[in-house]
């Protein structure tokens, strides 16, 4: 047996096919949709109504970051140079 840890290089950072405006505003599209379905069946939990009410907050919180994110996003893309 052996105490010595092989050292491993990390991987070289890729270029992700999918980094076009078009795409990942359809990602954040998602990411919405999923949040505000979790938010309304987290409001739906039986649990104590203090943690439901913080779970929910905090999920429509994300929502907004979200829809943020998407009016940056938006916004950026009406700037740029056709």
């Amino acid at each position: 047996m052996s105490n010595v840890v092989p050292f491993r290089r990390p991987a070289p950072v890729t270029v992700r096919p999918r980094c076009d405006v078009v795409s990942v505003a359809d990602d954040l599209f998602v990411a919405l949709d999923g949040l505000q379905d979790l938010a309304e069946r987290a409001a739906l939990m039986n649990r104590p109504a203090s943690e439901v009410d913080a779970m929910v907050q905090g999920l429509l919180e994300a929502v907004g970051a979200v829809e943020r994110a998407l009016d940056c996003l938006g916004e950026g893309s009406e700037a740029a140079p056709g």
